[in-house]
């Protein structure tokens, strides 16, 4: 059972000292203020306007926001990948810790430990980790501690961290909507969606425009007492697709020499910031507004190496790299934090603050002393700037009561920011010790901010197993395109400290050397370098046949984001990054179909989808789900209406060959199966 918290009966007196030199122009917080936290997925740094990155993007609703908060210009998510920084912001913990270190969480297999990995092709260096698939729920989060104080908790959108029994509603929400636990929205962001029970009110409806409408009919009900309420948008992951008529507004303001040219993608964008523009019109009618924190983030840079409209989803200059790249585009992530009577209106910041510092924020500015027993529970010092790897002691931070274990949070407050004073030395660390093999990928890594330097270290990248690293002063290279490590060995050997104290601090499960490394078959040249789909992962000339997508042992099919050989009859896919597919050019093949498949491969969700209209047409899709571990007949029915276009088979990602040896399309419209057995 978790501990009986003592609490308050009075208004928060000890709450408004906590809130000095207050700026003239807000008003301060009253009894318990609400908290909301809005977190975007995939929504890079330069996809607002928040930072004058783009003119293509319309934000208005985020420049609302900010007008009544704080903006944070170097404010950066857990990790380049989804699920690792959703359990860093409920916990405070950092996913070295937790072992999420990819958005694995809708898989059917769980995993609750993190272990060191058994094997890599000869072309890798090290071997990755095995990750967990699940938050467990012994880790206590800011729900479950807010709920015991007395708030009211919901959930509203994506959680991907797990289904039940680690669903929000076993990880202290009260409410959860709609209680889904795969990586994106079930289908289309336009309804008719494939939600398990939830289900559109109207035709056409879009999943952000129900959200945000829900999550205010929620507040509604709870306005009386204060309530947490986490609204994690579905927008701008993929599925690419959008209300038509913005599409088409967005359409004829296509610039072709702007990197942001897609209409679908700003569509999507327009959706995320109307569903902002609900929240605040709710609560401004409520009169909530001025009691009210409100936490608005991203969980990862933007997707750079998908595909719609012809182009990719969005760009990320002047940053360097996007979601699942340790570079600046996959971790800065846009944020502004509206906290009335401490963070001054209309006011930036340029303080280093990262998905592990809200939770201890929230909790030090809410008195968490007075949430908690003293004795379970501790703030940290009110001016306390962490400026080591070192995680904090129990009497530096505030200790993370769980209910079967205690640990101290990775993260800092960041309190001292939000009025106005610097956090000078702060280190923040995100550790990725994967390599999905997306354009700008980098093997295994781990790495450090500090001040206007940063250090990536590629675990045993060097030379005979040792470490190499990647050195950037981001103040003169915000496009990280000077290595400075050569230059300043004395830095990288002090940066480098701090993160081998924290993957110690942390517990963290690291990559290891792989003895089955052959350097005649690595290919350093491609490290780091955005590369055409289909060529960033390409074998050299000397290999076996079926050595790219254009060979005619793959019969048609193309490979993306892996490599496809074939042999004895069966196709061998290899380094299979998070979009991994097979794409078909299936013109004859119209109306329902299909699809039969014998693949081999981990357990996992994965999806097969068509393209009515070819490449930038709207995706229909329809999942499905392997058991995994040996050779499995798949039958998947695809409800076409009308042609085909492009079919697209997709494999989970893994770090293991997926071996499949036969897919036939049947339609009925009585044209000829298409059968193809390498």
């Amino acid at each position: 059972m978790k501990p009986l918290l003592l609490l308050i009966v009075s208004s928060f007196t000890i709450l408004h000292s906590s809130f000095s030199a207050q700026p003239d122009s807000a008003k301060a917080l009253t009894g318990k203020p609400n908290i909301i936290v809005i977190l975007a997925d995939d929504l890079g740094w330069s996809d607002t306007t928040l930072y004058g990155t783009t003119t293509f993007y319309q934000t208005p609703n985020v420049e609302r926001l900010a007008k009544r908060g704080m903006t944070f210009t170097r404010a950066y998510s857990a990790s380049p990948l989804c699920s690792p920084t959703r359990s860093a912001l409920l916990t405070g913990l950092s996913p070295a810790r937790t072992g999420i270190t990819v958005p694995n969480c809708h898989e059917p297999r769980v995993v609750l430990q993190a272990t060191t990995g058994k094997k890599a092709p000869p072309d890798q260096k090290a071997i990755m980790p095995d990750p967990v698939t699940r938050l467990k729920t012994e880790y206590r989060t800011l729900a479950e501690t807010l709920k015991d104080a007395g708030y009211a908790t919901a959930h509203f959108g994506k959680w991907h961290l797990g289904p039940e029994p680690y669903s929000p509603l076993q990880q202290g929400f009260d409410f959860d909507l709609p209680h889904h636990p795969g990586p994106g929205p079930a289908g289309s962001f336009v309804a008719p969606w494939k939600f398990a029970n939830f289900k559109e009110k109207s035709p056409g409806e879009h999943i952000e425009d129900r959200m945000a409408a829900e999550a205010v009919a929620w507040m509604e009900q709870q306005k009386e007492k204060p309530f947490y309420l986490n609204y994690w948008m579905f927008s701008v992951h993929a599925p690419f697709d959008a209300k038509k008529a913005n599409i088409e507004t967005h359409r004829g303001r296509v610039d072709p020499k702007d990197a942001q040219r897609s209409p679908t993608y700003a569509a999507m964008i327009q959706s995320m910031d109307d569903a902002i523009g609900t929240l605040l019109d709710g609560l401004d009618r409520l009169k909530l507004a001025d009691n009210t924190i409100i936490i608005f983030t991203a969980d990862n840079g933007g997707n750079m190496y998908n595909e719609v409209d012809g182009t990719t989803p969005t760009s990320n200059r002047p940053l360097r790299g996007g979601k699942a790249t340790m570079f600046e585009g996959g971790t800065r992530v846009p944020c502004v934090i509206v906290w009335p009577g401490t963070a001054a209106p209309g006011s930036r910041s340029d303080a280093l603050v990262q998905s592990e510092d809200f939770h201890p924020t929230l909790l030090e500015g809410l008195q968490s002393s007075h949430l908690a027993p003293r004795d379970e529970q501790s703030a940290p010092p009110a001016n306390k700037a962490p400026n080591s790897s070192k995680t904090p002691s129990a009497k530096e931070s505030p200790k993370l009561v769980s209910r079967r274990e205690t640990a101290s949070f990775d993260g800092h407050s960041i309190l001292p920011a939000l009025k106005g004073d610097t956090l000078a030395g702060k280190a923040v660390f995100q550790y990725f010790p994967h390599n999905p093999g997306v354009p700008d990928w980098l093997p295994p890594a781990v790495s450090v901010h500090r001040d206007d330097w940063k250090l990536i270290r590629l675990f045993h990248g060097g030379e005979n197993g040792a470490h190499r690293h990647l050195l950037f002063n981001l103040r003169d290279d915000l496009g990280e395109k000077n290595n400075l490590a050569a230059q300043k060995p004395e830095l990288v050997d002090e940066l480098d400290a701090l993160i081998e104290g924290f993957l110690i601090d942390t517990k963290a499960v690291v990559p290891v050397p792989n003895p089955a490394f052959d350097p005649a078959k690595y290919r350093p040249e491609l490290e780091g370098k955005q590369q055409s789909k289909g060529k960033a992962k390409a074998p050299a000339k000397s290999a076996a046949k079926g050595k790219d997508d254009g060979d005619p042992a793959l019969q048609g099919w193309k490979a993306r984001d892996c490599q496809a050989a074939v042999k004895d009859g069966t196709l061998r896919l290899t380094k299979i990054g998070s979009a991994c597919f097979l794409g078909f050019a299936a013109g004859k093949h119209s109306g329902p179909t299909t699809a039969k498949f014998r693949i081999k491969a981990k357990a996992g969700s994965s999806h097969f989808d068509w393209l009515p209209g070819g490449v930038g047409s709207k995706e229909q899709r329809v999942d499905f789900t392997l058991k995994g571990g040996d050779w499995e007949e798949m039958t998947v029915e695809l409800p076409a209406e009308g042609p085909l276009g492009i079919v697209r088979l997709y494999v989970p990602m893994q770090d293991t060959p997926v071996e499949i040896d036969g897919i036939e399309l049947t339609s009925k419209n009585g044209s000829k199966p298409t059968r193809t057995g390498f």
